[in-house]
Parts: structure tokens; C-alpha cells; sequence
């Protein structure tokens, strides 16, 4: 881990009731996901983190999801998607918006890029969020490509000159993956999320297209009306995405502790994690602690 949490200096006083300090303006974090369900999925809980804090908080979905579902497709699926999305962000206390590019079919080109950087400048962004460049699916490939590709391009004046330039560039970060070619996710920061799990549960379960159904991947044998048998498969989506969280912290166990200490990181069971990205500003270990205000030891 290249970055270790600091503890704030003896004699800074002035701070809200969760830590943060009175003086600091709130930040402002964009997240870009390929589809409307990968941001939730990926930073759901570091996002109601944040929301509760009063920090603001946009998800980005860069495709439409109109083809994410083994039944349903096209504008009705898009529009359901993006509903799904919308009730999502306000179970979390952060806004959203998705692009109206199909699913399966984004490519990294020069009008995307400028999109992205619109929407950067626009939200005037202290962290940013993405997929790694090196994933199983294409959209979330180019997701990552064309969020480094504005990564410098937000501070240059001419470059979408109708947008205010950023003065200074944000801190940019990946969502955690498994992919180990060409290289591994490393994390940088690693969150503890049990606090809100439920939250980013409610969130989940609420994308019904995706898990209850399936998604692009489901079946008939998921497209029930039988209450019990929708509350089974709920069940089955509530232990999935539970050990899916648990094995992030388990992973990184190692670094739950560096941030949180040794007794409280040791007991961490659902986590979500982050790398920084070469590109954009290189944040010092109390920026980090600034942009990541979770980590205080018991």
C-alpha cells in the first residue's frame, strides 16, 4: 500500500460530530460506471459513506443498459434501468445520470471524451472513479480508457473550451477487480462499509432487472411471481453480494488494519477498495485521509 494513514495533528480542534474538519468544504466525488448498476455495485457503500458526511456524491453510467436483460431490451429496458438507478441514489443520498449510449457498444472516441470531461468540469470534481483499462467486458475497458484519457485533458483551456477548466486536476481512482493480466488490482484505500452495508443492499436489491431477473445473464427459471420464490431469490442476492463484500476485506486485511488499526481492522468483515490512478494529481497521505475521512481506529 502506498499511502498510510496519518492522524491529524494534536491541537486541530475545530471538527463535526464524524471528524471531518469544520473549515473543509465539502468534497465533490464523480464515480463512472459502464452500466446503471456498476458504480452501485463497486462504491455503493464508500458513496452513503460520504452522502452522510455531506459530501456530494454523482454516479455516472456511461451506457443505457438497453440490452443488460435475457428478455427485455431497447428503450423500455433503458428506461427501466435508469429508474432503477434514480431510486438507488436517493436510498444512498447522492445523485445520478446516465448517458444515452448503448449498452455493449461504447467506444472510447473523441466525443465521449469530451462528454467526460464536460461532466468532470461540471461537477468541478475533487475524486474520480472508475473502472481499470484491463477487464473481462468492453464497455467497462473503455469506461476506465476514457476516463484516464480526460484525466489531463479537464485542466487544458482549449480543449472543450465551452466548459470551465478545471485549476486543478482531481484525484483519480479504479474500482477493485480480480483481473491479473497485464497487472493486478492493487488497493491504495480500503473502506469499511458495514456501518451502511444495509443501505447499499436496499440499493441493490432495488435493480430488480439485474438481480432478481438476472440481468443479461438470467433466465426464465428467475422471472417468477411466486412471492416465496422472490423471496428466495432475494435471500440468494442479499448472501452473494455479502460475500462478495466480506472477500474484499479478507483480501485485504493487511490494509484494513494500516488504516484503521490493528483491533478494529481485524474485526472489518465487508469492505469495498480503491487503486489510484498514475494520471491526475498524487495525493500526500493526508489528502488521501482528507478525500477518505472514514478511517479513525477505535
Amino acid at each position: 500500500m502506498r499511502f498510510f494513514m496519518v492522524l491529524l495533528s494534536a491541537g486541530i480542534a475545530f471538527c463535526t460530530p464524524h471528524g471531518a474538519l469544520a473549515a473543509d468544504p465539502p468534497l465533490r466525488i464523480l464515480c463512472f460506471g459502464a452500466h446503471p448498476d456498476d458504480c452501485e455495485i463497486q462504491a455503493g457503500g464508500t458513496a452513503a459513506l460520504w452522502a452522510a458526511r455531506g459530501h456530494k456524491v454523482k454516479f455516472v453510467s456511461l451506457t443505457n443498459g438497453d440490452i443488460g436483460h435475457w428478455k427485455e431490451a431497447g428503450g423500455p429496458l433503458a428506461r427501466r434501468r435508469k429508474a432503477e438507478v434514480v431510486a438507488a441514489a436517493a436510498t444512498l443520498g447522492i445523485v445520478t445520470e446516465v448517458l444515452d449510449h448503448h449498452d455493449g457498444e461504447l467506444l472510447p472516441t473523441l466525443e465521449v471524451r469530451k462528454q467526460v470531461t464536460r461532466l468532470i468540469r461540471e461537477w468541478n470534481a475533487d475524486l474520480v472513479i472508475s473502472h481499470r483499462p484491463n477487464d473481462y467486458h468492453p464497455d467497462h475497458r473503455y469506461s476506465g480508457i476514457l476516463v484516464q484519457d480526460a484525466a489531463y485533458m479537464v485542466t487544458v483551456p482549449n480543449f472543450c473550451p465551452d466548459t470551465p477548466v478545471l485549476k486543478k486536476n482531481p484525484v483519480f481512482f479504479y474500482f477493485q477487480d480480480r483481473f491479473q493480466k497485464p497487472n493486478a488490482f492493487k488497493p491504495d484505500v480500503v473502506v469499511d462499509v458495514e456501518p451502511v452495508f444495509e443501505k447499499k443492499l436496499m440499493a441493490l436489491l432495488g435493480m430488480t432487472s439485474q438481480f432478481a431477473e438476472g440481468g443479461a445473464n438470467g433466465g426464465p427459471e428467475l422471472f417468477t411471481a411466486d412471492p416465496e420464490q422472490q423471496k428466495q431469490r432475494l435471500q440468494q442476492v442479499r448472501t452473494a453480494f455479502t460475500q462478495r463484500q466480506r472477500s474484499i476485506a479478507e483480501m485485504y486485511r493487511g490494509d484494513l488494519k494500516r488504516w484503521y488499526g490493528e483491533e478494529r481492522g481485524s474485526r472489518i468483515q465487508l469492505a469495498e477498495a480503491f487503486e489510484l490512478c498514475e494520471y491526475g494529481s498524487q495525493p500526500t497521505p493526508a489528502e488521501l485521509r482528507r478525500l477518505f475521512p472514514f478511517h479513525t481506529p477505535e
